[in-house]
């Protein structure tokens, strides 16, 4: 995405010198083209079966990213009744929208029934019982799925990992049979598939084809009970290069699908979300202060203007992402711990890098299109930062950088009158 040329560093046509200039640092920067490539892709690889590709919301929900899928014909896999009103904002269709979560709330299913979603990817039996009992009062027939925990190791973090039988997402398959038959009895659903996702950064198709196995196994189980399964959702985490990984192939996992799914009368839907806008997106930083160490043993800390507010995956999960300084220098390299203002001792976006810095020098931060900007905050009263969508040599600010008063405004409502 990040490209160096003679005067500068690019991304597609535009230099990020100028959109520092012209929007100011901390800023999310992403690149369109880079998203729309690789959901082509992805449509190509799967292009020898019935498929429907639903953008995972909760790697990057601004609308603009949200718009340019739907606009490509795009569902959406949800996790929220916010994410709900997000999709629906943008004008998609309903129907092409599918719900998954392991905490629905009554007022969010209410929402997803009205609205007419695709489908809810139940997550256990008491979701079931209430799913029902919504749909009922409403005199509405919920499509549903159930997420199946096939406790398959995807070889991934530990936080990321959701197909194991401790995690807390699906249902064990030895319980799903009767699930299946008390949702196909009851007026108030309607089976139409299966749902697995097994984890998030997948590296190796392995264990999502031996997930699509287990699955395969069930819809034959379940159609012999004359229930019948249209769809399988075969969830997304598909893994990206943040460090010398190579990028989950895409390629190999469509023709293994393709082979074990030859002559069914199925649609394959899937859910990626990282896949499409990590790599495609950055963080531009600035420099702030350089605190070299006293002696060649001692920390040497670069204080930037961005901070695990914007982007808390390196706190969190101790994720790695390559920081490229946009300018020369003629000072040497030098290990840097890269941390932000913010007041703790955890609030690093990098360690240990053997950088050339100085003070209001710019950095990118990489791969960080996916799970920054929607898991930011406002820790310390902190403004969230803008977002910029690049397009050729065109620059959109898709969201505008928070303003202190913006940020105070619901909190003074209550001082109304007591002042």
């Amino acid at each position: 995405m990040l490209e160096r040329r003679a005067d500068g560093f690019f991304v597609e046509e535009v230099q990020l010198d100028h959109i520092a200039e012209s929007v100011g640092t901390p800023v999310w920067v992403y690149s369109e083209n880079q998203i729309m490539s690789r959901l082509q892709r992805l449509q190509s690889a799967f292009a020898a079966f019935s498929y429907q590709i639903c953008y995972a919301v909760k790697a990057n929900s601004n609308l603009s990213i949200l718009k340019l899928f739907k606009d490509a014909g795009a569902g959406f896999d949800i996790v929220s009744g916010g994410e709900l009103e997000r999709v629906l904002s943008v004008g998609a269709d309903p129907s092409t929208v599918i719900f998954s979560g392991v905490g629905k709330r009554t007022d969010e299913i209410d929402f997803a029934l009205k609205a007419g979603i695709g489908c809810f990817n139940v997550e256990s039996e008491a979701e079931l019982v209430r799913l029902a009992s919504r749909a009922k009062l409403l005199g509405r027939v919920a499509p549903v799925s159930l997420r199946i925990n096939p406790d398959i190791d995807a070889r991934t973090h530990p936080y990321i990992s959701t197909g194991l039988k401790e995690s807390k997402f699906g249902v064990p398959l030895s319980q799903a049979i009767e699930l299946y038959r008390r949702a196909a009895s009851d007026p108030a659903l309607k089976v139409t598939g299966i749902d697995c996702h097994i984890g998030s950064q997948i590296g190796e198709t392995a264990p999502l084809l031996e997930a699509l196995d287990e699955m395969l196994k069930l819809r034959a189980s379940l159609e012999s009970a004359g229930i019948p399964v249209h769809h399988l959702d075969l969830g997304g985490g598909f893994g990206i290069a943040y460090q010398n990984e190579p990028d989950f192939d895409v390629e190999a996992y469509g023709r293994a699908i393709a082979k074990k799914v030859r002559g069914l009368d199925l649609t394959l839907m899937f859910e990626p979300g990282r896949f499409f806008v990590g790599n495609s997106g950055l963080l531009l930083t600035r420099v702030e202060y350089l605190k070299p160490g006293a002696t060649t043993t001692d920390r040497s800390f670069a204080v930037v203007d961005a901070a695990m507010t914007e982007l808390i995956r390196p706190a969190l999960y101790s994720a790695y992402h390559e920081i490229v300084p946009l300018a020369s220098t003629h000072e040497l390299p030098r290990v840097w711990d890269i941390v932000g203002p913010v007041c703790e001792s955890g609030d690093f976006l990098a360690k240990d890098r053997s950088l050339a810095l100085t003070p209001d020098m710019l950095l990118a931060i990489l791969s960080a299109g996916a799970y920054g900007s929607v898991q930011s905050s406002n820790y310390n009263t902190r403004p969230r930062a803008a977002e910029v969508l690049v397009s050729g040599s065109e620059i959109r600010t898709i969201r505008r950088r928070e303003t202190l008063r913006e940020l105070l405004a619901i909190e003074r409502e209550s001082l109304q009158g007591s002042l």
